[in-house]
């Protein structure tokens, strides 16, 4: 596993004194992400039209690279389950790290859509590069049961600091985002952290594709930032029926979580938060409600 952590050497300033000082950065490499499908209009068993294609490259803390990788095809609509996927390699390519997923004879790609212009993702940005609004806003494979899981506020409020005690890099740094899926009753089923808000989330996603956890109509989501509009669509696309934020949504984020039926939660930190969408999941009693 590659580290996650560097240590450097720093002036640390104290009111008006100096000190030199060790500190830990969390790492940040580029992946290069290549497939190997049948692109649309190829004849089956053309082995010469399934030569690797680049995808492109992706900013991203070191680790779980394989899980980004498929991830991030998930979320863009490359697979649709962990059996599209015949293998997942890891080598080293000319620009870094690099992973060659292949996929399954039957599993036809649309390159002109899928490449996006994804030649560097940045860390902050999941949709850099979209073509428009209406490819990037794609629906849940399948409708969002109204009204469940039903959460409790008080669930909610213990989520961020579950999320925070189970961040192992970034007490180290300070400098990752962390995303988490939690079931309804606050238990934490899993996490991964990353440099980049949509890469954690990709890791996560990927991890419970291929782990067969996917669809869970009772999961929920919590992100250590704030909840844009590319977050949810990855939400979404994993059927995943409640989102919660430690910072805020964007004006997209909250149209989208609404036009699906998604529960969307913000400000989720200091014993307070806002719901922005599908509030009939959080169970606030009648008399507290206004």
């Amino acid at each position: 596993m590659p580290s996650s952590t560097t240590h450097v050497s720093i002036r640390r300033i104290t009111g008006e004194s100096a000190s030199d000082a060790e500190d830990q950065l969390a790492v940040e490499e580029p992946l290069e992400i290549v497939v190997v499908a049948r692109p649309r209009g190829a004849l089956p068993m053309a082995s010469r039209e399934r030569a690797p294609r680049r995808l492109g490259i992706t900013m991203r803390t070191p680790g779980n690279d394989r899980e980004l990788a498929i991830g991030l095809l998930f979320a863009e609509g490359i697979i649709s389950r962990a059996a599209d996927v015949v293998a997942v390699d890891e080598a080293a390519g000319p620009s870094g790290d690099l992973v060659r997923v292949t996929l399954a004879e039957d599993v036809v790609v649309d390159l002109g859509r899928t490449e996006r212009a994804l030649a560097v993702a940045n860390a902050s940005c999941g949709v850099c590069g979209k073509a428009s609004i209406d490819v990037a806003s794609c629906a849940p494979p399948s409708p969002l049961a109204r009204g469940a899981p039903r959460i409790a506020p008080r669930v909610v409020h213990g989520l961020a600091a579950r999320l925070r005690e189970a961040q192992p890099v970034f007490g180290r740094t300070g400098g990752l985002h962390a995303a988490a899926l939690f079931d309804a009753g606050g238990a934490l089923a899993d996490l991964r952290e990353d440099v980049g808000r949509h890469n954690a989330v990709d890791k996560l996603i990927g991890a419970a594709l291929l782990a067969g956890r996917l669809p869970d109509p009772g999961a929920v989501l919590m992100v250590s930032g704030r909840a844009g509009f590319e977050l949810v669509q990855k939400a979404l696309r994993a059927s995943i029926p409640v989102m919660v934020a430690v910072g805020a949504p964007s004006s997209l984020a909250a149209e989208l979580a609404s036009a699906h039926g998604m529960t969307l939660v913000g400000f989720a930190r200091d014993g307070r938060f806002n719901v922005y969408a599908g509030r009939e999941r959080i169970a606030v009693a009648p008399e507290a409600a206004s």
